[in-house]
């Protein structure tokens, strides 16, 4: 493949094939591109190669046969483990983009010690954005990197946007975790409001999502969060998770973020009960319960 450039059909080593990785690399396939996946799950491989990509033995066999190595994984961790396999099998003329949602150090980090270049290239929107490739994605890294991302990118992405250097797309999606954290706090607490005075919430759903209290969790999440459905689209572990990272940035930048650490606490509350495996969402449960309507654990 040409440095400078990436194909109409670049050879993709994707790695991490969950909830989110499975659909984008589906994507990727049907655009035309070759993907060689890796995954510890062996259905998430058999699903692939359903959907015509090849499973590759390894991390490290995935990165050899790739023009772009393409990451989405739970955690710092991860994708500092599996930088290790990128730096024992890749070369500098190949690619790579971390979409996973880890600390902004980190990200920094991996970027520094990899034989390529890197992008930082979180994403926002959920499972179904990424099912439709319309997710959001802010990428960090070096403009010319970026530029050869970007093709990609824009295949599972409506909206792609360069927001600095490497670490930079980790820091805005920080702050998209914040903000998404606070709002499904706000609907929740809105829900059970409604509820407790009768209301009809459906019809109350629709004219807030009309006026200037509309958001994205009222169009998207409300009628789950109503019927109480929370099978995860984004999990309450990685929320926890996403939430720590920030509060670490946050103090390292000496950045108040007030309201942020009261949504943290209460995500923390509801994983300790049990429920870090339920969708974002279910913080619907907690507000049923400091409400003394329903309990959380």
């Amino acid at each position: 493949m040409d440095e400078g450039s990436v194909t109409s059909m670049a050879r993709i080593g994707f790695i991490g094939l969950g909830i989110m990785g499975s659909p984008m690399a589906a994507n990727l396939l049907s655009s035309g591109h070759e993907v060689t996946g890796y995954d510890r799950s062996t259905d998430r491989l058999d699903q692939l190669e359903r959907a015509g990509g090849v499973r590759a033995a390894s991390a490290g066999a995935a990165v050899s046969a790739a023009d772009v190595v393409i990451t989405m994984l739970p955690d710092s961790p991860d994708v500092a483990a599996v930088a290790g396999e990128i730096t024992a099998h890749g070369r500098p003329g190949q690619l790579w983009i971390d979409t996973s949602s880890i600390a902004p150090a980190t990200a920094r980090a991996v970027a520094a010690a990899a034989p390529m270049p890197a992008v930082d290239a979180p994403v926002s929107g959920g499972e179904q954005s990424a099912r439709d490739g319309t997710l959001s994605v802010m990428a960090g890294g070096p403009a010319e990197a970026f530029a050869r991302a970007r093709p990609l990118l824009d295949v599972v992405g409506g909206t792609v946007v360069h927001v600095g250097g490497p670490g930079a797309g980790q820091t805005v999606k920080l702050a998209n975790q914040l903000i998404v954290a606070g709002v499904i706090e706000l609907v929740a607490e809105a829900i059970v409001f409604l509820e407790a005075h009768g209301v009809d919430t459906d019809a109350a759903v629709r004219v807030l999502a009309g006026g200037l209290a509309g958001n994205a969790v009222l169009d998207r999440k409300a009628a789950g969060m109503l019927a109480r459905s929370f099978t995860p689209g984004f999990r309450v572990d990685l929320h926890h998770k996403d939430l720590g990272n920030l509060a670490a940035a946050a103090r390292d930048a000496g950045v108040a973020i007030p309201l942020g650490a009261v949504v943290a606490q209460l995500i923390g509350a509801l994983r300790a009960r049990g429920h870090g495996g339920l969708d974002h969402t279910a913080l619907l449960l907690l507000v049923e319960e400091l409400s003394g309507l329903g309990k959380a654990a």
